[in-house]
């Protein structure tokens, strides 16, 4: 006779008459449900196009809490009536197709597992699911066109094997941080762009441009050698058009920006030996969306400059740059690297949140990667539990571990990190609180050619420091992500089916349906320094950290791994006992 849990992965029960939900009103967590409680709604029927999906585990993620303050306002909602067009939260997601469409029987079937890559668009336009499109915190809702095609086609991926519901809903957080490390910047010359290229009056560098100079549309000349003019006017034989601006001096750089490029910026900058600090903090505000600034010179700035750190996470404004005399050689994948450096010393920089955690558990787990992993958190329990999940799996893999905290230390981070790394600092150093101080301070503890990954984003004109020097004198790397694509997360799938990643290690709480709102209000808070996992189907469960499991539910606890980490047999157990089979 078939356990309740093989019942459930079938599928094959009646589909209730209803579904609880839990919409969102407005701003505020008050504004989640109606008045404490998810609503009862009629479960809908799919037309010929549309798929009828049971949901099956969601993860809570801080970036829901912009969405929670802002209500409509955020952007991905553009300001829509949420009073009555609600939407919903829960993009972490993972589903059960229970009725398929007559048009989609030839690509999906009832029983079939997929996850959902919210990060939608559709004309290239945001449309992300648990923002614009409601997500899933719900029992059975429907996926259509504005799921199935958009953009880049299905934004549905297939679940095969043995993967647990939290590990495959936790595969979309799991692939924003393997996208860290996936070349997200721009390395080439765009095609049909607009470049502008500064240079220094009395500069008589001999520059060479070795290729990618036929590429753009047009090429705006200030102040540059008569070598590299001669070179530029070559290629303009090919089509592109270019335009001599002198004299332009920084204070008039934004009028410039409007009158040469419609106040867009332009696609590629490239600066020849500068050597004021402010003039590269004016130019840098010209770059266009997705640009890079590629800086060539000998010497260093006399400063550092104050650069849009928001735009490098959510505008992949790139900063490359050589010594010269060939332009064209801060180019390409080969100088511009976004993994972390083997056998290097990584630091992560508020390592103590669901994402830290899992920035820190994929470089102790990834192979040839990082010798040293240093984490650090001002959280003295998060630390105790970094401690407790980590430092095992990095034994286990013969790698270093270790944490600190700056708020119980007698020295500074940066002095910390100069003593472990014995005054080279670290290779690499990824900050995953959205701090703009933490920021400018993770710069500091980045070794000359280490790599600065700004993985939490602060908004858009919050200006810091930053040694762009290192960048063109000793190949350092500044780089930042926001979201993920579908091929992240069918990378997700295919290391953690292969056991290379282990989702499972994030999971820091579980809760039933009736526990979703208290869930959002305990990630909110901090309350627990994993992920919080929602089950939809199973009721009767409230929301249970993992350090609980054992008073509340041993029968379920003796199924967790070591340190009461989750597993697919805790699930399984899990299911076993709230799943009320309808």
């Amino acid at each position: 006779m078939p356990t309740k849990f093989e019942n459930y992965r079938n599928s094959k029960n009646p589909i209730p008459a209803n579904t609880w939900a839990w919409n969102l009103y407005g701003t505020g967590i008050e504004n989640i449900g109606r008045d404490g409680s998810p609503e009862l709604f009629t479960v809908p029927q799919p037309n010929d196009n549309q798929l009828l999906m049971r949901v099956d585990a969601v993860g809570m993620c801080f970036s829901d809490v912009k969405l929670i303050k802002q209500g409509s306002a955020h952007p991905k909602l553009y300001n829509r009536d949420l009073r009555n067009n609600p939407t919903r939260l829960g993009h972490e997601a993972t589903l059960t197709v229970v009725k398929v469409g007559k048009n989609l029987a030839l690509k999906f079937h009832p029983g079939q597992r997929l996850v959902i890559q919210p990060d939608i668009y559709h004309n290239q336009m945001s449309t992300a699911y648990g923002y614009t499109i409601p997500g899933g915190l719900i029992q059975y809702h429907l996926v259509g066109d504005e799921i199935l095609n958009a953009d880049e086609g299905s934004y549905v991926i297939p679940v095969e094997g043995e993967l647990g519901y939290a590990e495959a809903a936790l595969t979309e957080p799991w692939a924003c941080v393997e996208a860290a490390y996936t070349q997200r910047r721009r390395l080439n010359i765009k095609k049909d762009g607009l470049m502008w290229i500064l240079g220094q009056i009395g500069d008589r560098t001999p520059y060479t441009f070795s290729n990618g100079l036929d590429a753009p549309s047009t090429i705006i000349l200030t102040n540059v050698h008569e070598s590299i003019k001669k070179r530029i006017l070559e290629e303009t034989k090919r089509g592109a058009k270019v335009i001599e601006v002198n004299g332009l001096k920084s204070e008039n750089f934004l009028k410039f920006k409007v009158d040469y490029s419609g106040d867009k910026g332009f696609d590629d900058i490239v600066l020849l030996e500068p050597k004021s600090a402010t003039l590269v903090t004016e130019a840098a505000k010209l770059i266009a969306f997705r640009g890079t600034f590629n800086i060539v010179g000998n010497s260093a700035l006399d400063g550092d400059p104050q650069i849009d750190a928001g735009r490098i996470h959510y505008h992949y404004t790139t900063y490359i740059g050589n010594t010269g005399p060939d332009i064209s050689a801060s180019y390409g994948e080969r100088r511009n690297r976004a993994e972390l450096r083997s056998g290097g010393t990584a630091v992560f920089v508020g390592a103590g949140g669901p994402m830290g955690q899992m920035h820190v558990q994929r470089a102790i787990e990834l192979k040839n990667g990082p010798a040293i992993i240093i984490a650090t958190e001002v959280n003295s329990s998060r630390i105790e539990t970094l401690n407790k999940l980590c430092a095992p799996l990095a034994k286990a893999h013969g790698k270093i571990f270790i944490t600190f905290n700056p708020s119980a230390a007698n020295e500074s981070v940066v002095d910390f990190i100069g003593q472990q790394t014995k005054g080279r600092m670290a290779d690499d150093v990824v900050v995953c609180v959205p701090v703009a101080a933490l920021m400018e301070e993770s710069g500091k503890l980045t070794a000359p050619d280490g790599m600065l990954v700004f993985f939490a984003g602060v908004g858009i004109g919050t200006y810091i420091p930053l040694n762009l020097s290192a960048v063109y004198l000793h190949n350092a790397q500044l780089t930042g992500t926001s979201g993920s694509t579908l091929e992240d997360q069918r990378l997700v799938i295919e290391k953690t089916l292969a056991r290379q990643l282990s989702p499972n290690y994030s999971v820091a709480a579980v809760g039933g349906l009736e526990a979703a709102r208290d869930g959002v209000d305990a990630m909110m808070s901090g309350k627990f320094a994993g992920k919080v996992v929602i089950f939809p189907q199973l009721n009767g469960l409230p929301l249970t950290g993992m350090e609980e499991m054992p008073k509340r539910y041993p029968e379920i606890a003796a199924k967790l791994g070591p340190n009461n980490t989750w597993t697919l047999d805790a699930e399984k157990a899990l299911i076993e006992k709230f799943w009320t089979g309808v």
